[in-house]
C-alpha cells in the first residue's frame, strides 16, 4: 500500500493501491472488487468461484491454459464471441440440450421426461459407488448427496412457492446455495449426512411435483404471470412469468446433472496404493 493511501483502507471503502506486494494465497471472501485495476500482476492458479464479471476485460494476458464455466452471455476472445461456437458445441455433446427452452406445454413434458430418464442413469451410477463417496466433495463442489437436496430446494422455490403459491414449501433436507442470505424459515443444515434413499425420498417426491404440474398445463397457464407470495423466502415476492419459472427449473437439472457425471467419473477412478517403504536392513 503507498503512503499517500495509508487511510485508505480496504474496511474504509475508498480505493486502496497495492503496488509491488506479495500477498500469494491470499483469500478474497465477499469483497468488492468493482472497477478494480490489475496491472502487472500473477494471478496462476487463482480460483474465482460465484463472482460477477459483467464489464471485465482482459488484455494482453498470457495463459497456457483458463478454464471457464458459469452463466455467460458474451465472451469475446481475441475478438471474437465464442458463446455461439460453445453453445453448438454443448448441443453436439448434449443433443437433450435443445429440449432446455421449449415454447408449449408439450415440449416442457418432453424435456422433463427425457430429464427424468436421465437422471435415473445418474442415480443408479452414483448408487455402484460406496455411500461413503456420495458425500464427498470433489475440487470443493457439492457432494452427489447436496446436489440432489439442492435441485429439491430449487423445485420447492420455483415451482411449489412461485408458480403454486406455497410460502413455505421447504424440507428440512432442502439445501438453498452457499451464498443465499439467511432467512426465516429456509433450512440450510449443511451438516446432515442422508443416506441416498433419503435424499432420494425428497428428491423422487419433488420430481413428481413437476411432473404432475406440466401434465396438466395449459397454453394460458404456461403464458400466464405467477401471483407474488407476500412471505419471506426465495424467489423474492414478486410476480414472475411461468414460462422463467419452468425454465429455470429445466436449466438447473440440466447443469447440476452435468456436474454430477463430472465428479462420479473422478470418484469412480481407483486410487491408487501408496508404495510400500523400503524394507531397512
Amino acid at each position: 500500500m503507498t503512503q499517500s493511501d495509508a487511510a485508505a483502507t480496504p474496511e474504509s471503502g475508498a480505493p486502496v493501491e497495492f503496488v509491488q506486494r506479495r500477498m500469494p494465497g491470499s483469500r478474497f471472501r465477499e469483497v468488492d472488487l468493482s472497477g478494480a485495476d490489475f496491472d502487472t500482476v500473477y494471478l496462476r492458479d487463482v480460483r474465482v468461484r460465484e463472482a460477477d464479471l459483467s464489464g471485465a476485460a482482459f488484455r494482453g494476458i498470457y495463459t497456457s491454459r483458463l478454464e471457464v464455466s458459469g452463466d455467460i452471455e458474451v465472451l469475446v476472445v481475441n475478438g471474437v464471441d465464442v458463446m455461439p461456437l460453445v453453445e453448438a458445441e454443448l448441443t453436439r455433446r448434449h443433443p437433450e440440450r435443445a429440449l432446455l427452452h421449449p415454447r408449449d406445454p408439450g415440449g416442457f413434458r418432453e424435456a422433463w421426461e427425457v430429464n427424468t430418464r436421465l437422471w435415473a442413469e445418474t442415480v443408479a451410477r452414483a448408487r455402484a459407488l460406496d455411500p461413503a463417496l456420495l458425500h464427498v466433495q470433489v475440487d470443493g463442489e457439492w457432494s452427489f448427496i447436496e446436489t440432489l437436496r439442492h435441485l429439491a430446494f430449487a423445485t420447492e422455490c420455483w415451482l411449489l412457492r412461485a408458480v403454486l403459491g406455497d410460502p413455505a414449501p421447504w424440507q428440512p433436507l432442502s439445501l438453498p446455495w452457499d451464498q443465499m442470505p439467511d432467512t426465516p424459515g429456509v433450512p440450510r443444515d449443511r451438516a446432515a449426512r442422508p443416506t441416498l434413499d433419503e435424499a432420494l425420498a425428497l428428491r423422487l417426491d419433488r420430481m413428481d411435483r413437476v411432473g404432475d404440474y406440466l401434465a396438466r398445463l395449459t397454453d394460458q397457464e404456461l403464458a400466464a404471470q405467477t401471483t407474488p407470495v407476500e412471505a419471506p423466502g426465495w424467489p423474492e415476492p414478486r410476480s414472475y412469468a411461468v414460462l422463467r419459472c419452468l425454465e429455470t427449473i429445466l436449466n438447473e437439472e440440466w447443469w447440476h446433472r452435468q456436474f454430477a457425471e463430472r465428479d462420479l467419473a473422478v470418484l469412480e477412478t481407483p486410487v491408487p496404493a501408496p508404495e510400500p517403504s523400503p524394507q531397512q536392513g
